[in-house]
């Protein structure tokens, strides 16, 4: 695959980065610290490299050396606070354009970084050797809030026999907050790893465990880790703790580690990782493409599963013993979906993130494969089906979802109220309905050129990158290993030959999907079926859909398919038939897998050969389908259909068609054995809805008890229940869910049928699970949820107090029963304790019934840190459900101050995601809890109190707008306007009320022109477009006084970082909402704040002869501004440091020597500049509690 040249990688960096060693020295649990260094070995790619550009975020930075001299270096982290803090800017849309530039601000794709390192002076002239430098950065962290997570629980002994550990985690590139790195997915490296730890402590990182070496004393070793494979520092990982360690018997280069006394378990759970590997290396006929493999198992874990270069991370709740049937599934299905990342993601990595979904899309396509070949066709389809529904549920929303590279670029989001250009401001549901869509496309492709070509353009990807990899001292080959949307397609034409071009603007470059509404007539005459397709695509999310389209039509004569072309406006397609009706002739049906079945044809149209019909049976369009054709026809369907999908549909279909012969058809189902058992499940819901709408006509005992009874219970005694074995999971899982959907069943009045309560309260008594080799945890909870389906509104009398006594008698049973088994659970807690799961929320249910007081004073004790996770999700669902009924202030602010304590990442964003779907109120409705001082306090949690954890900063965006959507939330007072843009006549007018020291303010406003750019070419013409009304004198000159150092001319080599190299002409993009949709122009803006986040631009110099590459790409908004406030704002943690200030001094003796080679006609300009510079140098860091809009700094 030679690519194009133009298409070729081009690094953003003036350097190429080619071994990092990442040395931890000390990780102290009792205080939370890591200290260590780090060295990266750095060849630059221009002459004379002045400035080196890293990530880091949140360490401390004690010391650089560059070349073992000592280096100068400015830290800077636009995104710990987006907006500056006195701003009074309360919409989204303001803050989601500063939080867009604040994060490119620092994007190390684009080349820039957080920490800037001026090389010193001495090493410049090696540019024409081009020598090699190495940097060299000592750091400490201390309790991280983010990157590196520590579990100490709180018990007696020692930090080993508490099962203490640590473990980095995040989301995209996040190792920048646990050791400065180039934090880019696309800048590859070898490394070195050496982490030094308690004798007692296992540490656990990427590539081969080369040694470990004891101290002295023996109190502490060191673990020596090598990974020859270049690979990004966002690949990179580490745990530490008292791991027991687990040798795979089947393969020896793979090592399993867990926390103490979870061997066992850990046993079980991994028997099976061999055939996975065995699955993929067979597949893509390639070996798996690291020496080594490991798995650790850590608690409170970010997510599920986290891969990493080698090694990956699960959470400790995947662990399970053999007795468990539910959770044994979904365990394997996370070891498949972590391997799969090994090869696509980890060992190879993406060029930007415009090529994301290839990745994720391949890696979610073969873990498909994985799971089409060990759970069997029938669950991949219904898997496919699922994940379809979820994406086109999600996509008609939202008004679409773009995948692709040019999809970032071309498909405007207004619809969204976050940017899709950066991984790090994307909603967390986006992303998860991003991975599935990336994987549905690879299906579509795979459809179009064949899995057998498929599988060989991986191979081609694979077999690239491994030749790459090895090239041991040849970084430049190493851009093989990265993929690319256009090096992906070029790899698929140069296969299979075909073009897949259509196919990929269709679904990746656009976002929306299809929507098909489809009815028949049958023409007896002509012998034809008459089709109509109709398409819907004018509501937001959809698009329209020109090309093939499948359709199968079984007939008496047997199964036909036709590919129908969908034309601009055709709506109506003939299909001959071939069966001429022959009722009389007792012939068997032919079915589409060749099977031959006699079917009843009584309830058939006699006139019509037709049984059913599908459009598109193969999911080969992202679609969705409403089709409509007669109820004999869905039951037909759901017969003798084999394919699951289908079967599905017709389940869904048929509760519009409450007859006997449905209930016939459904119950019929569910006697049948080979039917697949989610269809069976299905059918079991679907039949309690049926019999609800067919109240008064039912016939005989309620809906599927008999069916129970004749399956499950005792011939003798038929409301005991045999004892448990769960041999067979098909009845098994239908044993689980008979009850919970019979419990749905009402009667004339509304109520759950007594003897259906009756019979669920004989299932809990009777059941015996003493004979049984499985745990019967998970169907003792579904028996609790079926009691909690049972439950109607009480019937209230208006002075009664509800107590207990005075408790319905049905309802007094529920509730034994259920205090009963959450008792039970303190004493012998089940599995994953999912019975105290389900007690909580039927306790909610009683509350919200009206049955018993509603008090979350329960759910809040079991909310607290310390229960197991799922307990605290289900008890703090009960709460935000709570908080929303009784729109209670004191409940939303418990949970406000959770999300920002609670130890566990993963519950922080659970609370702001369920606050998300079941908001306490909506920007539609007033109410109560909306106030000023929850406006504030949300802005400031999304503002500043969550810039270390991505995942939690999107969710708190998520909530903002859910709340008050995009604009100035409606329960704030308005402010005082300091200028008023009329978008309308593109005219900025000063208000005449503004206080004196507002006059920066306005400057930076006058700046705008409409969505055009400001070029600077010197200092005496700052170009504006003509609708701007032109600014005060006084303003005027300021204005000057601002652009004054970017005038300068040509520029020295090693200036100083806030110049910028401006001999090549500088522009600056300015965009406004009018034209797109960025900024909300109507509430008056803190443009101060607004402007910090631009100072990188300002700030990060380019090496000369380049011209910055940030300023094209990154969407700035406003750069013109006053340079000493950015000095002050470096950093607050950067200026808390000791040995921190002389690094500003140097710079200041640096600029004036550099003032004086510049002939420049605004001399004094920079004189006055000079003076303001070292006055205000320290004062104005928000550390020393100065404003940054103090008056001393107005003219």
């Amino acid at each position: 695959m030679n690519r194009k040249k133009d298409k070729g990688f081009e690094s953003p960096r003036p350097f190429k980065l080619t071994h990092q060693v990442v040395c931890i020295n000390n990780i102290n649990f009792q205080r939370k610290s890591v200290i260590g260094f780090v060295e990266l070995t750095i060849f630059p790619t221009v002459v004379n490299l002045n400035r080196i550009k890293l990530n880091s975020k949140q360490c401390r930075i004690y010391r650089v050396r560059v070349n073992d001299l000592e280096a100068p270096f400015i830290y800077n982290d636009p995104t710990l606070e987006v907006c500056h803090h006195e701003s009074k800017q309360r919409n989204l849309n303001y803050f989601s354009s500063a939080y867009t530039a604040a994060v490119s601000a620092v994007d190390p794709d684009a080349g820039h970084g957080e920490l800037v390192i001026k090389v010193p002076s001495e090493l410049w002239k090696q540019g024409d050797e081009m020598n090699v430098l190495k940097v060299y950065i000592e750091f400490s962290l201390d309790q991280p809030k983010g990157g590196l997570h520590f579990v100490v629980p709180d018990v007696e002994g020692s930090m080993a026999e508490r099962g203490a550990h640590v473990f980095s985690f995040g989301y995209q590139n996040s190792t920048r907050f646990w050791f400065p790195c180039v934090d880019s997915y696309s800048e590859l490296c070898t490394w070195k790893l050496e982490f030094t730890v308690d004798a007692s402590m296992v540490a656990v990182s990427c590539g081969d465990l080369v040694e470990t070496v004891y101290t002295h004393d023996m109190r502490k070793k060191t673990f020596h880790y090598v990974l020859p494979i270049p690979t990004a520092a966002s690949n990179i990982s580490l745990s530490v703790g008292p791991f027991e360690i687990l040798v795979d018997p089947y393969m020896h280069e793979v090592t399993h580690f867990c926390l103490p006394q979870l061997l066992p378990l850990l046993k079980h759970s991994m028997s099976y990782l061999h055939e996975i590997f065995e699955f993929y290396e067979e597949i893509l006929t390639c070996r798996y493409p690291y020496s080594c493999f490991k798995t650790v198992f850590v608690d409170e874990a970010y997510v599920q599963v986290s891969s990493y270069a080698s090694m990956s991370i699960f959470s400790t709740n995947l662990l399970h013993s053999a007795m468990i049937i539910d959770q044994t599934p979904l365990t394997r299905q996370c070891l498949a979906q972590a391997l799969a990342q090994q090869f696509f993601g980890c060992f190879i990595s993406r060029m930007s993130w415009a090529d994301e979904w290839v990745l994720k899309g391949i890696s979610g396509y073969i873990y498909g494969l994985y799971l089409k070949k060990t759970f069997g066709v029938n669950q991949y389809r219904h898997w496919i089906k699922e994940e379809l529904d979820k994406m086109v549920e999600y996509e008609l929303k939202m008004g679409g979802l773009p995948v692709g590279s040019n999809g970032h670029l071309t498909c405007p989001t207004p619809h969204l109220h976050f940017s899709i250009k950066h991984p790090h401001t994307l909603s967390w549901k986006y992303y998860k309905m991003f991975q599935c869509k990336a994987h549905l496309v690879m299906r579509l492709i795979e459809n179009r050129i064949s899995m057998e070509f498929m599988l060989q353009v991986f191979n081609k990807l694979l077999s690239l990158a491994s030749t790459a990899s090895s090239q041991k001292y040849q970084s430049h080959m190493w851009s093989q290993m990265l993929v690319s949307t256009h090096s992906f397609l070029k790899s698929i034409s140069n296969v299979s030959g075909k073009d897949i071009g259509p196919l990929i603007k269709q679904w990746v470059d656009q976002s929306a999907v299809v929507k098909f509404f489809g009815s028949f007539a049958f023409n007896r005459k002509r012998n034809v079926l008459e089709l109509e397709i109709r398409q819907d695509y004018t509501s937001s999310g959809t698009q329209k859909y020109v090309g093939p389209i499948k359709v199968t039509v079984q007939e008496l004569d047997g199964s036909f398919n036709h590919t129908l072309q969908i034309e601009e406006n055709s709506l109506k397609h003939d299909i001959p038939c071939h069966s001429k009706s022959r009722r009389n002739k007792k012939k068997k049906i032919p079915l589409m897998n060749g099977e031959e079945v006699d079917m009843d044809l009584s309830a058939m149209d006699a006139d019509s050969p037709l049984l059913w019909i599908r459009i598109d049976p193969d999911m080969s369009i992202l679609r969705k389908v409403e089709f409509e054709q007669a109820d004999f026809m869905w039951q037909y369907q759901l017969r003798y259909e084999r394919d699951v999908v289908a079967q599905e549909e017709s389940i869904l279909a048929l509760e519009k068609f409450p007859t006997p012969a449905s209930r016939l058809a459904l119950t019929d189902i569910l006697e049948q054995d080979q039917c697949f058992y989610k269809v069976r499940q299905g059918a079991c819901f679907c039949l309690a809805k049926i019999a609800n709408s067919m109240m008064s006509t039912w016939t005989g005992p309620p809906a599927m008890k008999s069916l129970f009874t004749r399956m499950f219970c005792c011939k003798s005694c038929p409301n005991i229940v045999k004892t448990n074995t769960f041999i067979s999971f098909q009845s098994y899982f239908l044993q689980k869910t008979m009850p919970v959907a019979m419990a749905q069943l009402r009667d004339i009045q509304n109520l759950c049928p007594k003897d259906v309560l009756n019979f669920i309260l004989d299932l809990i008594k009777y059941n015996d699970n003493r004979k049984n080799k499985f745990s019967d945890n998970y169907y003792r909870a579904e028996l609790i949820d079926a009691l909690t389906n049972s439950l109607t509104p009480a019937i209230s009398i208006s002075n009664e107090v509800r107590t207990v006594d005075n408790l319905n008698g049905d309802v007094r049973l529920i509730l034994e029963e259920i205090t009963r088994s959450l008792n039970m659970e303190k004493l012998l807690p089940s599995y994953r304790n999912t019975i105290t799961v389900s007690c909580l929320r039927a306790i909610r249910m009683l509350q919200k019934n009206g049955h018993i007081p509603s008090d979350p004073s329960l759910f809040k004790s079991y909310a607290e840190y310390g229960h197991f996770v799922d307990v605290r999700v289900a008890a703090l669902e009960a709460v935000v459900d709570y908080t929303r009924v009784d729109r209670s202030s004191v409940e939303l602010q418990w949970l406000l101050n959770m999300v920002q304590n609670d130890p566990a990442h993963y519950i922080r964003h659970k609370i702001l995601s369920m606050l998300g779907k079941n908001p306490p109120f909506t920007k539609a409705a007033e109410s109560p809890l909306c106030n000023e001082a929850l406006v504030d306090q949300l802005w400031k949690l999304m503002n500043s109190g969550t810039s270390h954890d991505w995942r939690l900063r999107c969710d708190a965006v998520n909530l903002y707008y859910t709340l008050f959507g995009l604009t100035r939330p409606s329960c704030l007072p308005l402010p005082e306007l300091g200028l008023v843009l009329n978008l309308k006549e593109k005219k900025a007018v000063l208000n005449p009320t503004i206080k004196p020291e507002q006059g920066p303010d306005t400057t930076e406003m006058t700046g705008i022109t409409m969505g055009g750019l400001i070029t600077m070419e010197t200092v005496s013409s700052v170009s504006m477009s003509s609708g701007v009304a032109p600014p005060p004198q006084g303003l005027k000159r300021k204005l000057d006084s601002v652009v004054g150092p970017l005038g300068s001319s040509s520029p020295e080599p090693g200036q100083v970082l806030q110049e910028e190299d401006t001999s090549k002409k500088f522009k600056i993009r300015v965009r406004i909402s009018s034209a797109e949709d960025e900024i909300d122009m109507e509430s008056p803006h803190d443009s101060q704040a607004f402007i910090h986040h631009h100072l990188n631009i300002l700030e990060r110099p380019s090496t000369p002869g380049k011209e910055p590459p940030a300023v094209d790409q990154a969407v700035l908004s406003l750069p013109v501004t006053p340079l000493p406030s950015s000095f002050g704002k470096e950093s607050t943690s950067s200026s808390k440091h000791s040995g921190d200030h002389h690094h500003h001094h140097h710079h200041h003796e640096h600029k004036k020597k550099k003032k004086k080679k510049h002939k420049h006609k605004h001399k004094h300009k920079h004189e006055s500049k000079d003076k303001e510079r070292d006055s205000h140098a320290f004062s104005n860091s928000p550390a020393s509690g100065r404003s940054v809009r103090s008056p001393s700094m107005s003219d």
